[in-house]
């Protein structure tokens, strides 16, 4: 075994020495570790992801971007790399930046489908909260300035119905019958403008009929019913090889991604952001 081969499997040992001091909470020992491994082994972008995991328990966040930076660095696809770094971003305010880190781990979890990635789940929560809390500011910001709008143009009616009153004496209820039915219409205009920053239903064709959660990672059986890939994942993990509304036979490997809802999905949540909302 040549030099560089006993420290590749030194770095190993030393990755799995911190994953335990980790799994034990002693976070500090687990940096120790993975230190030594990255001093060994430095183009491995698990040891820098894994310390930054360390550092994020310590809320240190600056070291978390700077491991994070270096493992996707040697790992473009490091699903923890963006995920983490997105956090950090986030601490610093840049919000916009971190949402794009966020969503881009989540893309990365094409090609994971772990049925209950913690990891996962835990970006996909922290990401719909970001995202529904950009939606709440947005929204709450666009209905002010809409109904002050709706105020300012109001006012220039009820302005212009009392000048017509003046000018054309013997035709007052003409006029105000008409300037009635322009605040009418505009009360109507702003109403179907506020629409989208008001929460409503998500259809059901976006909802999985499983997790009757709106879907992210949608699949379709050959009966043509769609289904969230975790929950149809662990329906059949549990032995049951058939579809769970048509009870017909389905097996996993029979289960299609459906691009089709996924592209409806995200042009309805780019839409309305209140949908993030997780209960």
């Amino acid at each position: 075994m040549g030099p560089t081969s006993r420290a590749a499997v030194l770095a190993e040992q030393l990755k799995e020495d911190g994953n335990l001091c980790f799994k034990k909470q002693r976070f500090g020992a687990a940096i120790d570790a993975y230190t030594e491994a990255i001093t060994l082994c430095p183009n491995v972008a698990i040891y820098w992801s894994n310390r930054a995991v360390c550092h994020r328990k310590r809320g240190d966040w600056k070291r978390v971007e700077e491991d994070c930076r270096r493992a996707i660095a040697l790992d473009h696809r490091s699903l923890k790399g963006h995920y983490l770094l997105g956090l950090a971003l986030l601490q610093r305010g840049e919000n916009a930046e971190g949402i794009k880190k966020l969503q881009r781990s989540l893309d990365l979890e094409t090609g994971v489908h772990a049925s209950g990635n913690n990891m996962v789940e835990e970006i996909w929560q922290e990401l719909s909260r970001q995202k529904y809390l950009c939606w709440e500011y947005e929204s709450t910001h666009c209905f002010w300035k809409l109904q002050r709008l709706k105020q300012a143009c109001e006012t220039a009616l009820k302005e212009k119905h009392f000048r017509d009153a003046f000018q054309k004496e013997g035709f007052i209820d003409e006029t105000g019958n008409s300037d009635q039915l322009q605040l009418q219409a505009l009360g109507q205009v702003f109403a179907k403008a506020a629409e989208d920053l008001t929460p409503s239903e998500i259809p059901d064709y976006l909802c999985c009929k499983i997790t009757l959660e709106i879907f992210r990672d949608p699949v379709i059986a050959p009966s043509g019913i769609t289904y969230e890939r975790s929950g149809i994942q662990n329906h059949l993990n549990t032995g049951r090889y058939f579809d769970p509304v048509t009870r017909t036979p389905l097996l996993p490997s029979e289960l299609v991604p459906n691009l089709s809802i996924k592209e409806a999905v995200k042009d309805f949540l780019d839409k309305h952001g209140w949908a993030y909302k997780m209960d």
